[in-house]
């Protein structure tokens, strides 16, 4: 057919068009047309012949001519034995496998925070994760393959901000290396991790040895005492809940978070649940006589009802007890009275050290021998908060 008459066509139907075996003009019942070439793939000896309708594209977009050029090729392929549709599939494959094989920096991150969140202590941890990757890595390699990232590319991001804002220079760098070890995980890169600290080692200047390490602002444990005095005379949930902390040496969110079915009134026990601790493994305080006084259960409250609830409900911010602080006019944070705790067992007691660091919550010694110490050493725990209470709880005379 000429290209004219081809043109005429608008019968529905398969329109064989003559000069290239095999090729027709598809006339479909909505009034659209589109090539179609008709052949026999496989080889006719061993019977694995098949029969194949291979589309060329829609007429007129493809003239006659063209039809003919494209279904030639084909004809072309087919004689040294190759199957034009199973190597399209097999490019697609290839091509929708090569997208699966990596992904960016960024959505590599976004994943992992994804996975991990859960089991993170608070949500501002996750938020950390989010803004620090954001503001500092992202920039540099937010959109580079996580296959293609090397040391180069982690200097990028650290170099800036190595000497000036070290301390978050550091956790970013921690950061990535947790995202590229997934990606290693997951099959979307191979070889060494770039973003380790002892790849680094020649490229940056240790960490210690460019910033200070700042330490959570403590009050000298000679003042305690004198500033219990004061914080007593405090109105308010933040200040009562500050008290408490102080007196079981406890964090600020373990007890902003505290419930009234924590509290064995009995036993003079609170016992605070795995998933709200830092180590996460369940922690069990010993409650001292003036504790106990803070924490006295109202009639019809629920067991998952908070301690120290905020004025319009819901859990008391980390700013409120910092607050009560600022108001009386002590530099101090709330942490730091942990450290006022360690100060004062070690400096002024004989309580043995794993007692102190039980009493905090910290992890005692090395794996093995946390494998052998099963206890808590509660009735030790016990007895230090006691000794604690006496110490806060009078007024120490100068």
């Amino acid at each position: 057919m000429k290209a004219m008459e081809v043109d005429r066509l608008r019968t529905p139907g398969m329109h064989a068009v003559g000069t290239v075996p095999g090729l027709h003009l598809q006339v479909l019942p909505s009034g659209g047309r589109t090539w179609v070439l008709r052949v026999t793939v496989g080889e006719q000896a061993t019977g694995a012949q098949r029969r194949r309708e291979i589309g060329l594209g829609g007429y007129p977009e493809v003239p006659l001519k063209d039809a003919w050029q494209k279904a030639r090729e084909l004809r072309d392929k087919l004689k040294d034995g190759r199957d034009p549709v199973e190597e399209r599939r097999a490019a697609k494959s290839a091509l929708r496998a090569a997208a699966a094989s990596t992904i960016t920096f960024e959505d590599a991150a976004g994943k992992y925070i994804a996975a991990h969140e859960k089991s993170w202590s608070n949500a501002k941890h996750a938020d950390q994760w989010r803004n620090t990757l954001k503001t500092y890595a992202y920039p540099h390699i937010g959109k580079l393959h996580v296959s293609d990232i090397n040391i180069t590319h982690v200097l990028s991001v650290l170099e800036p901000i190595w000497h000036e804002k070290t301390e978050t220079a550091t956790r970013v760098r921690s950061r990535m290396e947790h995202v590229l070890t997934w990606a290693k995980g997951r099959g979307y890169r191979t070889g060494d991790n770039p973003a380790r600290k002892e790849a680094l080692v020649a490229q940056l200047p240790e960490a210690r040895s460019v910033a200070k390490v700042k330490h959570h602002t403590a009050l000298p444990v000679a003042e305690v005492p004198a500033f219990m005095t004061q914080l007593r005379g405090q109105d308010g949930a933040g200040a009562r809940a500050l008290e408490f902390a102080i007196l079981t040496a406890a964090r600020s969110g373990e007890v902003r978070g505290a419930t009234w079915g924590e509290v064995d009134f009995e036993n003079k026990v609170w016992t605070v649940p795995a998933e709200r601790m830092k180590a996460k493994k369940e922690h069990r305080v010993p409650l001292t006589a003036a504790a106990l006084k803070l924490i006295p259960r109202p009639d019809g409250t629920k067991d998952d009802d908070l301690i120290f609830p905020a004025q319009r409900g819901g859990t008391l911010s980390d700013m409120t007890l910092s607050a009560v602080l600022k108001r009386m006019k002590v530099e101090a944070v709330p942490h730091g009275f942990r450290s006022s705790f360690r100060d004062w067992a070690a400096e002024r007691t004989n309580h043995p050290h794993e007692v102190a660091e039980m009493a905090l919550a910290h992890v005692v010694g090395n794996k093995v021998e946390a494998a052998y110490r099963r206890g808590d050493l509660f009735e030790k725990r016990r007895a230090i908060m006691k000794d604690w209470e006496k110490f806060c709880c009078i007024r120490e005379t100068r």
